[in-house]
């Protein structure tokens, strides 16, 4: 397919550990994060990247909203996204997560056979997440999540957050069958990628022919790798209280909270004063090459 002018916006909206009290407005339940769905849909996000919590205990401490990868939880939060979105009239592609961490093989794919989401996160390899916990993603693992996204048709995007990573989901796209990469640049952890135009450049570079890619900046690199992104004829942008909770500062100098919608609104923004246009979810299944929605 022909590079299009269009960017695909998506807003990753919880995350696994963004917290209430660093900013109030994430969305921690099914209910919220539905609601908020249809909001970054509004603002122009064709992507709603899905992390879901709940309430356990770790070690003996209660923990609320805590990551999680429990089934009833996605569930609940496809099929109330879904339903809203069909009363406002919007549409957008759900693109849940098979998030890194404590989890068994099993409770990471499991949401995949039941909910079968168009796309799915993947990200092909281990990472010292900013020097203080384990982002672990085993092969034993990969080679079951690259086999799943095979069998049921699920579109993964690959997640990147340095160099190698390129390779190694290159490795599983080739060993498994799958269509050319779509990659997501995530720059800015601590141990990972910095988050400089000149980083991002050159992991462009390394990209197969047919590659489609989007970049996000984690916390003090948000704008910069918006800017970067379109800067380098990006295929899309990724924004949202996962990556970043500060929108700006205030006239006192303090710092601003974000909301979702407030990002996506910005990105979009400044993608039309690049000359971009916005892709909508229609648009999106055509560059991307989803299968469309579940019956």
């Amino acid at each position: 397919m022909a590079k299009t002018n269009k960017v695909i916006l998506s807003a990753c909206l919880t995350g696994a550990g963004t917290t209430k009290e660093q900013v109030p407005t994430v969305p921690t339940t099914p209910e919220e994060i539905a609601r908020q769905v249809v909001e970054v849909a509004k603002a122009g996000a064709a992507i709603a990247h899905i992390h879901v919590r709940k309430d356990t205990v770790v070690d003996g401490v209660p923990r609320k909203d805590y990551k999680s990868m429990d089934l009833e939880m996605f569930r609940q939060a496809v099929e109330l996204s879904e339903k809203y979105c069909a009363q406002a009239g919007v549409d957008i592609v759900l693109n849940l997560t098979t998030s890194g961490g404590e989890y068994e093989d099993e409770k990471r794919l499991r949401h995949l056979d039941e909910l079968r989401p168009e796309m799915c996160s993947f990200d092909p390899a281990t990472l010292n997440w900013s020097n203080s916990y384990i982002f672990e993603n085993h092969p034993r693992f990969l080679n079951k999540l690259g086999a799943k996204v095979k069998e049921l048709g699920i579109r993964p995007e690959f997640e990147i957050f340095d160099t190698g990573w390129i390779d190694a989901a290159n490795y599983y796209i080739k060993k498994y069958d799958l269509p050319v990469g779509h990659y997501q640049f995530i720059m800015g952890v601590g141990a990972a990628m910095p988050g400089t135009a000149e980083n991002l450049a050159f992991l462009v570079g390394k990209l197969p022919a047919g590659a489609t890619w989007s970049v996000s900046g984690i916390g003090r690199a948000h704008m910069p790798m918006m800017l970067a992104g379109l800067a380098l004829e990006c295929d899309g942008l990724r924004v949202g209280l996962e990556d970043n909770i500060i929108y700006g500062k205030k006239p006192d100098g303090t710092k601003r909270l974000a909301t979702n919608a407030e990002l996506v609104e910005r990105c979009a923004a400044l993608c039309r004063l690049a000359g971009r246009e916005i892709a909508t979810a229609a648009d999106t299944r055509e560059i991307l090459h989803l299968r469309g929605r579940r019956a």
